[in-house]
């Protein structure tokens, strides 16, 4: 059951359902049932770290983004309200 669910959890990419996973695996028996779940945390790790490397794409690229409309932006022109 543990298995089926954690492979649910890789395909959705639901990085919270692995956690919770990952926190109360089961005690497996059969070599089988480790060489799978050995396979499949092995498939989690590189899951995380492919989204924290997109992650900090879309980050740098934001960063741009906003350091460029910074720079177009006209500047504004300081008035003097004298209206009471």
């Amino acid at each position: 059951m543990w298995l089926k669910q954690f492979k649910i959890a890789l395909v959705e990419k639901n990085i919270q359902e692995i956690e919770e996973l990952m926190l109360d695996v089961p005690k497996l028996k059969n070599k089988e049932e480790i060489d799978s779940a050995i396979c499949l945390i092995e498939e989690a790790k590189s899951l995380v770290v492919e989204l924290r490397d997109e992650t900090q794409a879309s980050m740098i690229q934001m960063k741009k983004n906003i350091d460029f409309l910074k720079v177009t932006q006209e500047k504004a022109v300081p008035s003097l309200d004298v209206t009471l």
